[in-house]
């Protein structure tokens, strides 16, 4: 990646990105977000000349032409992800997360980039929420992109869960009250949730620019979390608060109707892509935070915890 652009580049994933980006012999990297106070805070972090600031909504596809020109890849990380908010305000929900995607795709076929990796979620795998299913229609969006770009511009996805100790998931919010000691709030003690680091979804980013051919879906192979043990590794008491409109007690990273279209491979797996060197049929199951065979164990949380 030479000159790069990230919607919602003020997020957990667009500074982690940049960061990682600033380490390569990266050119140029454009931060496009609609928030000037987000911007201006990221600026004092990043004071490097390679990193340019655009305000910026992806509901305005002419903006994002103008913020596109020059630009080779697209990292797609803006939306709107809170579950409430989305089921409460829902046509917002839709103009930014389905019409957005649709604009950054025709930006970008407009605009001469070569590669666009748009970011997903395991909830819009099976979704019952307006969050999960406003992505799956974008992951439609972005895959059916191909088919307009005669080539010229490549999507991709990557899909994968809530990113441990990011903006929106609820550790923060744990850490926040076990240093206030007070109970933890816990919707339901049986949940378990895929337990993916900042690290593994940057890895997962330059492994799909790296080896996409367009249309394909990218998902990090992670090991799940039982939330009691999530809340035993912080040491804390808790309280249920019972689930919220549009929470499932697990997640899918991959249906039972998508393994036909599946390779794994030793860190990840691809829906809708050709077998490459190493890639076994993946087939049968879903991919689910219950049934993963790999869980982390309470000393396990407890260690990711200190080192970060």
């Amino acid at each position: 990646m030479t000159k790069v652009l990230i919607t919602g580049g003020t997020g957990s994933f667009g500074q982690a990105f940049t960061e990682h980006l600033l380490a390569t012999k990266v050119e140029r990297i454009v931060i496009y977000s609609r928030g000037e106070h987000a911007q201006e805070e990221m600026a004092r972090r990043f004071q490097d000349e390679r990193v340019r600031w655009f305000i910026g909504d992806v509901r305005d596809r002419d903006r994002l032409e103008l913020a596109m020109l020059g630009i080779n890849t697209v990292v797609h990380a803006a939306a709107l992800k809170v579950v409430p908010i989305a089921e409460y305000n829902p046509t917002e929900c839709i103009a930014t997360n389905i019409r957005g995607a649709e604009n950054v795709v025709l930006a970008a076929i407009s605009s001469g980039v070569s590669r666009v990796i748009a970011l997903s979620t395991d909830k819009a795998v099976n979704p019952i929420n307006l969050y999960g299913a406003s992505k799956l229609a974008a992951e439609k969006v972005f895959t059916a992109a191909n088919n307009l770009s005669a080539g010229r511009c490549r999507f991709s996805v990557v899909r994968y869960g809530n990113v441990a100790g990011s903006r929106g998931s609820v550790l923060p919010l744990f850490q926040t009250l076990a240093k206030e000691h007070k109970s933890l709030p816990v919707t339901d003690d049986r949940m378990t949730r895929f337990w993916v680091t900042m690290e593994q979804a940057i890895a997962m980013v330059n492994i799909a620019h790296t080896h996409m051919r367009g249309r394909e879906i990218f998902i990090p192979k992670a090991p799940s979390v039982k939330i009691l043990d999530l809340v035993t590794a912080l040491n804390r008491s808790y309280h249920i608060v019972g689930i919220r409109p549009g929470e499932k007690l697990h997640e899918l990273l991959i249906s039972e109707d998508e393994t036909g279209t599946t390779w794994a491979y030793p860190d990840y797996y691809v829906i809708n892509g050709k077998s490459r060197d190493g890639a076994i049929q993946y087939g049968g199951h879903a991919y689910a935070s219950n049934t993963n065979p790999e869980f982390l164990n309470v000393d396990q949380v407890r260690t990711y915890l200190r080192d970060h």
